[in-house]
C-alpha cells in the first residue's frame, strides 16, 4: 500500500489532538489517579482515554485494520494492516510530573512498518517517517548524527523496572558505556529515545524487555533518518523480539559492547 499525503495529514491531526489532551490533563493530574497493571507497571485514566481517542479515529482511516495497543481498549486483530499504538509512552514520567512522554503510532502492513509517528506534546515536536520517503521533525528533514565513534557518542537506554533477571549483565554493559562514551542517559520513554537518535541528539539507544508499541514507530523513523536498527544479535527481530539497538554509524561498536556482556 502507498501511504499518501492525505493519510499522513489525517494521522498527524489525530495524534496531535491526543497529545494535546495529554498535555492538558497533566496540569491537574494527581498521584491518586495512578493505577497499577503490575509491579512498577503504571497506568491512568489518561492512558486509557488517549488510547480510546486514537482507536476511534484511526479505525476510520483504514477500514478493517487491526490494532496492537498497550492498554488493550480494543480487541481487533485485523488482517493485512495493523496500527501499533502507545497512547502515552513514558507513563511513569507523566504521573510524576516529568514532561518526557509522547504518543507513538505505527502502521504495519503484514510484517513491514509503513509509517511511524511520535508526538512529544511538552516540546511540541512531531516526528514522522514514511517508508522510503525519509524522516521528519515538524515537517523538516532529519538525519542521524555524524559522530563517527563511540568515544564521542551519547548513548540512551532504559533501565529494568520489573524484570530484573538480566540485571547483572545490564550493569556491566552500563559500566562499559560509561567508560567508553560521553555518557549514558535514561529518558524514560523508548519512543522518545528513538526519535532523538533519528534527529542526532543521541548517537545510539539500546534496551531490552520492550513491547512492539514501544519501538515500532521509532524504529522506522531511525531507519528513514539513515540509522541502523537491530536486535541484540544483530538481526531484524526488534519489533516483536523485545530488544533493540538503534544508532548512527557507531551501531557496530554499540552492538559489540552489548554482546560482550549480554548472556543469552
Amino acid at each position: 500500500m502507498q501511504v499518501d499525503s492525505n493519510l499522513i495529514e489525517k494521522c498527524k491531526i489525530i495524534i496531535s489532538d491526543v497529545g494535546n489532551f495529554i498535555l492538558e490533563e497533566s496540569k491537574n493530574f494527581k498521584i491518586e489517579d495512578i493505577e497499577k497493571k503490575g509491579f512498577n507497571d503504571l497506568v491512568s485514566y489518561v492512558d486509557k482515554e488517549a488510547e480510546k481517542q486514537l482507536v476511534e479515529n484511526l479505525v476510520e482511516l483504514i477500514p478493517g485494520a487491526g490494532f496492537i495497543a498497550e492498554e488493550g481498549t480494543i480487541d481487533k486483530e485485523g488482517g493485512r494492516f495493523r496500527w501499533i499504538i502507545d497512547p502515552l509512552d513514558g507513563t511513569t514520567n507523566f504521573t510524576h510530573g516529568l514532561p518526557v512522554h509522547c504518543v507513538s503510532v505505527a502502521l504495519m502492513e503484514d510484517e513491514e512498518i509503513l509509517a511511524g509517528f511520535i508526538y512529544e506534546p511538552s516540546k511540541d515536536e512531531f516526528f514522522h517517517a514514511i517508508k522510503d520517503q525519509g524522516a521528519f521533525l515538524n515537517d523538516e528533514p532529519i538525519s542521524v548524527s555524524r559522530v563517527p565513534d563511540l568515544a564521542n557518542s551519547l548513548i540512551a537506554t532504559g533501565f529494568p523496572y520489573y524484570d530484573f533477571g538480566k540485571m547483572d549483565d545490564y550493569v556491566e554493559i552500563l559500566k562499559a558505556f560509561m567508560r567508553s562514551s560521553h555518557g549514558v542517559r535514561r529518558m524514560g520513554s523508548a519512543a522518545i529515545d528513538l526519535a532523538y537518535v533519528a534527529c542526532g541528539r543521541f548517537e545510539g539507544f539500546f534496551e531490552y524487555n520492550l513491547q512492539p508499541w514501544d519501538v515500532a514507530a521509532g524504529a522506522l523513523i531511525v531507519c528513514e533518518a539513515g540509522g541502523v536498527v537491530s536486535d541484540f544479535s544483530g538481526g531484524s527481530d526488534y519489533v516483536f523480539g523485545r530488544e533493540i539497538v538503534a544508532a548512527n554509524p557507531v551501531h557496530p561498536e554499540i552492538l559489540e559492547t552489548i554482546r560482550k556482556y549480554w548472556q543469552e
